[in-house]
């Protein structure tokens, strides 16, 4: 590029600059207020999944705020309840929770007292997992908030008959998706 195109260039970006901004000032002046448009977005079953699954867990998170569990975290704990003996390895295939990630979690709720792991007798390599009794008290006591607050305004919301159908709408997509 020559000298005086580039100089050309130059001398022409203040002023494109200062239109740019004067336009996009007009814009945010017009959308102020406005919610952002989704387009396509809104018709995309992942898009929506995600959003009501961040709104669910927001609300579950409010409503266990006093025990500080987690929805992962209840999870876990339900399941080593209605499966005794099992070992964490199920239990996180189960939950689709990562090795790292579940080891972590389990750090976690055994710093709290809320589980233990122990060795295997069929597999020393193997830790089975076991409420502890203050995590069966805890595991209680969510199990109260979640049916009289969390899964009760989900009830409230969509109806129980709404709700069953919803619950065997994303039942069949995670099983056959």
């Amino acid at each position: 590029m020559t000298v005086s195109k580039a100089a050309e260039k130059s001398s022409e970006k203040p002023a494109d600059t200062a239109k740019g901004r004067k336009d996009a000032a007009e814009l945010q002046g017009q959308a102020a207020g406005e919610a952002l448009q989704l387009g396509e977005l809104s018709e995309q079953l992942g898009y929506v999944l995600k959003r009501a699954q961040l709104k669910v867990f927001e609300n579950f998170l409010r409503c266990m705020a006093s025990l500080q569990l987690t929805p992962a975290q209840f999870s876990v704990l339900l399941l080593v309840e209605k499966n005794p003996g099992r070992n964490q390895t199920e239990i996180a295939s189960t939950l689709g929770i990562l090795r790292p990630n579940f080891v972590a979690m389990l750090d976690n709720l055994e710093s709290r007292d809320l589980c233990a792991r122990i060795r295997s007798t069929n597999d020393r390599r193997s830790h089975i997992l076991v409420l502890t009794d203050k995590g069966k008290a805890v595991l209680a006591r969510a199990k109260k908030l979640v049916a009289t607050k969390h899964e009760a305004r989900l009830n409230e919301l969509l109806g129980q008959a709404n709700r069953e159908a919803l619950i065997a709408m994303l039942a069949k997509v995670a099983s056959d998706f």
